[in-house]
């Protein structure tokens, strides 16, 4: 029996780097947030210089029948990318796909639970 489609897919969205191990530490938060709901799909994808794309990325979850994708900005300060660029590029998903529910997060640097947990770690001793 195969495994059902997955429903809900998570797009961890980043800045992207020329440098191919500065994604280590994003695939690690999907590989993670994996684990902890195995009947989502998570994946990555890059503002620029590195693949795959938003578009991509999102297109990709709608061809493996996934219904609601939620879009995580992996940014710590929300520059003009999280400000303007991303709402853009999630207008055209969404126009692009008007089956899909496409839910755009804050950026997790404005997230209180993330400052609690940067202020700890920075706090810590070593």
């Amino acid at each position: 029996m195969q495994n059902p489609a997955p429903q809900r897919g998570i797009i961890l969205f980043a800045h992207g780097s020329r440098d191919p191990q500065w994604r280590a530490p994003m695939e690690a938060v999907a590989v993670r947030a994996a684990a902890l709901e195995p009947a989502a799909a998570v994946r990555c994808a890059y503002l620029e210089l590195m693949a795959p794309d938003l578009p991509v990325c999102a297109g990709e979850m709608v061809a493996q029948g996934v219904t609601a994708i939620t879009i995580v900005p992996m940014f710590l300060g929300v520059g003009r990318h999280a400000r303007e660029d991303l709402p853009l590029l999630v207008a055209e998903l969404r126009a692009q796909h008007p089956q899909v529910s496409f839910e755009l997060r804050a950026a997790i640097g404005e997230d209180e639970r993330v400052i609690d947990m940067l202020a700890r770690i920075a706090l810590a001793s070593s």
